[in-house]
């Protein structure tokens, strides 16, 4: 499977993967932990059919781009919003419209509030939000250590991710005969299994999103489309609902048989969800 981020550049000196397809209106996809800007391979194409241009890359510390080595760069939720707001310069957009996944939609959240002028649309899809994540069983796992949980054997590693991956989507025999294991190798091996918690996990810490929730209402001035999986182990339902009422005028659609990994279980609605409410906006 080919990786969709195919170029790179220096943001702030760090390597950014990132791509562009199409022409027309600009869409800027956000993808979220632990995956990839690989998630959006099926959602992606649907929107160039549909006459925009999407741009999309790997958060700093994830999938291509660059993992840090010094583990005092910051490459948080609250961290990536430079990153973006940069790349965002460096592909020549003044607005666009974002469609984030996860943890791209507290980056998003954050870049709506502080950056307003330059978001033409805003969709959160299954996003962490308020004091969503981490999850229990993913609080329990930091408790015991994030040294400790570097230096578990591979095979005890990948096993364990696996299992945690397959609880993202509702069709797991499609993801497993399609970009699990891709995924795993992200986050597996010399490299990826302690860029996992040096930089994903180690940031797994609601403080980003919690320091925005009061001014959520703000992006009522912004169009606003909430998308979830009706079956999302990861984030709760109950927080689109949340979002859906503070958030002035947002619109929110759940998907049946539909995991957290929405566009792994549902692409071609995503995508139409998408592309129906930009052209609405």
């Amino acid at each position: 499977m080919k990786p969709i981020a195919i170029d790179n550049v220096l943001i702030d000196g760090k390597r950014i993967a990132h791509g562009a397809y199409g022409q027309g209106d600009p869409i800027v996809l956000l993808h979220g932990t632990p995956s990839s800007s690989l998630i959006w391979r099926h959602v992606m194409p649907r929107l160039v059919d549909a006459g925009y241009r999407v741009h999309l890359f790997d958060l700093l510390g994830y999938g291509h781009s660059e993992r840090p080595w010094d583990p005092s760069i910051d490459t948080s939720i609250s961290a990536q919003v430079p990153v973006l707001e940069k790349l965002m310069d460096h592909w020549g957009l003044e607005t666009a419209h974002l469609v984030s996944h996860d943890f791209g939609g507290g980056i998003a959240q954050r870049f709506g509030i502080f950056q307003p002028h330059r978001v033409r649309s805003l969709m959160l899809i299954d996003v962490v939000s308020y004091d969503s994540y981490p999850s229990p069983r993913t609080r329990q796992q930091m408790a015991a250590g994030l040294e400790r949980l570097i230096k578990v054997p591979d095979d005890e590693h990948r096993a364990h991710f696996r299992e945690w991956l397959l609880t993202a989507v509702h069709h797991q025999s499609a993801l497993e005969a399609s970009a699990l294991d891709i995924y795993l190798d992200f986050i597996s091996g010399p490299i990826g299994q302690p860029s996992l918690f040096q930089h994903q996990i180690r940031h797994y810490d609601p403080k980003h999103t919690l320091e925005v929730a009061e001014r959520l209402r703000e992006l009522g001035n912004l169009p606003v489309k909430l998308i979830w999986g009706a079956d999302d182990a990861w984030q709760s339902v109950d927080y689109a609902h949340r979002l859906n009422t503070d958030i002035p005028g947002s619109e929110l659609t759940v998907l049946e048989n539909c995991g957290h990994f929405s566009p792994e279980d549902q692409p071609d609605a995503i995508a139409q969800l998408v592309i129906e409410f930009i052209n609405r906006h």
